[in-house]
């Protein structure tokens, strides 16, 4: 399944409304956690878009389907 290009920013919005909150901010880096099963993911946010494989690799991470991040998108 191809990804949109999105932003650092629209990533942050979609993870929060799955159950993450922002942990902390690192430079250009937002970590964040979920309060549930305390996954931690890291979303750059120092480019206009985030590179596909690094989105996908984040998405893997939260422990998601590419076709869930599109519905919250």
């Amino acid at each position: 399944m191809k990804l949109p290009r999105v932003s650092g920013k629209q990533a942050i919005e979609v993870f929060l409304k799955i159950g993450f909150f922002i942990h902390r901010i690192h430079g250009s880096h937002y970590i964040l956690k979920h309060q549930d099963s305390g996954c931690r993911i890291t979303v750059p946010y120092h480019r206009e878009t985030l590179a596909p494989k690094t989105l996908s690799s984040i998405i893997k991470q939260a422990g998601i389907t590419p076709e869930q991040f599109l519905d919250l998108l």
